[in-house]
């Protein structure tokens, strides 16, 4: 059974840190481009971040570049999203991606998980 599972969200002030997480089962990491992406209360689904390939290459959304950070565990089969700093606007449901490329050819995805960014 192939399958995508976040884990970590939450609801924390602005400033504050939380730690996506997302359990691949029944495939490797290392052949998928495995992605971030956030929807926010009437708004389109936009991407956040995405690691791809055995390199590992990377890349961010302009709005969380510097704040954000991706990373892959192959051998607990997990893919992380650290996010420091959260603003009001990173409030949103984050959902991880399995695909072809980052933004197309999406073959799985994940329930999400709510983040929330509040005073």
């Amino acid at each position: 059974q192939l399958s995508l599972v976040e884990s970590g969200g939450g609801v924390v002030q602005p400033g504050g840190s939380l730690r996506l997480s997302c359990l691949a089962s029944g495939f490797t990491l290392n052949y998928y481009a495995i992605g971030w992406f956030r929807q926010a209360p009437g708004k389109e689904r936009e991407s956040v971040s995405c690691i791809r390939g055995r390199a590992g290459t990377i890349q961010y959304a302009d709005s969380v570049r510097g704040r954000f950070s991706i990373s892959r565990d192959n051998d607990k089969h997990t893919v992380y999203l650290q996010m420091n700093n959260l603003k009001p606007e990173d409030t949103g449901i984050y959902t991880c991606s399995a695909g072809v490329y980052c933004d197309r050819q999406i073959d799985y995805w994940g329930q999400g998980a709510q983040v929330t960014v509040s005073s």
